[in-house]
């Protein structure tokens, strides 16, 4: 974190647009450090807490895979950093929206979903893991289905904003994650493909919603018909 702040900051200050600082931890502790080192200088617009990471106090177990160790990061980050507040959750537990709404009662002002879902390669000649951690996180086109169920049960669920997430590569996938009650989405996985995706989404999303004669893209934020 101080690396970021001495080197990172600065540069990403001279851009005209908000800067969103994900963060994670293996301890409870390590979250507040974090949040109230950021709390402490000028150039950061939100905080986004990352509670997919393995915590170390509980044999590793994920801190989102806990209603009450969830609650407790958000609780900690909260007690430190005043700005807005989003969650990232992850998408590796039975009941996502017992997660969101433990959250959101422990002071998140936004739930961002989700974070990538477990998985595992093999190589079959050597017989072993093709990643070194052996699972890693998937994400991209595949996790789509799963990310939009998702966000569809938690924007129906709370009463904060849900920023949506997971194999968003087009117009039309952005279309159906705010249809599906995201109030904003993120592009991930396809930016790597092609760097230039986003604006290439703005401009085919403009001409979408002028061909469909929608004003206010807004319009669109659940309203998934049954």
């Amino acid at each position: 974190i101080d690396r970021v702040i001495e080197s990172e900051l600065p540069f990403l200050r001279t851009f005209d647009t908000a800067c969103i600082v994900n963060i994670a931890g293996h301890s409870v502790e390590d979250y507040r450090i974090v949040a109230e080192k950021l709390a402490a200088v000028a150039g950061v617009d939100a905080v986004e807490v990352n509670i997919s990471c393995p915590n170390v106090a509980s044999g590793g177990m994920s801190f989102g895979t806990d209603p009450a160790v969830a609650a407790a990061v958000t609780q900690a980050v909260r007690a430190v950093w005043q700005g807005p507040l989003i969650v990232k959750l992850t998408p590796n537990v039975t009941d996502i929206v017992c997660i969101a709404k433990a959250v959101e009662d422990a002071g998140a002002d936004a739930l961002s979903l989700i974070n990538t879902l477990q998985g595992m390669a093999i190589d079959i000649r050597s017989r072993r893991p093709i990643l070194a951690n052996t699972m890693g996180g998937l994400s991209g086109p595949a996790v789509k289905p799963v990310a939009l169920r998702m966000v569809y049960q938690v924007a129906r669920a709370v009463q904060i904003p849900v920023i949506g997430l997971g194999g968003i590569g087009s117009a039309t996938d952005v279309v159906e994650f705010l249809l599906a009650g995201a109030s904003a989405v993120q592009v991930g996985s396809a930016n790597f493909q092609n760097p230039y995706i986003c604006p290439q989404i703005i401009e085919d999303l403009e001409q979408w919603l002028e061909k469909e004669g929608i004003a206010d893209i807004r319009e669109l934020i659940g309203a998934l018909r049954p």
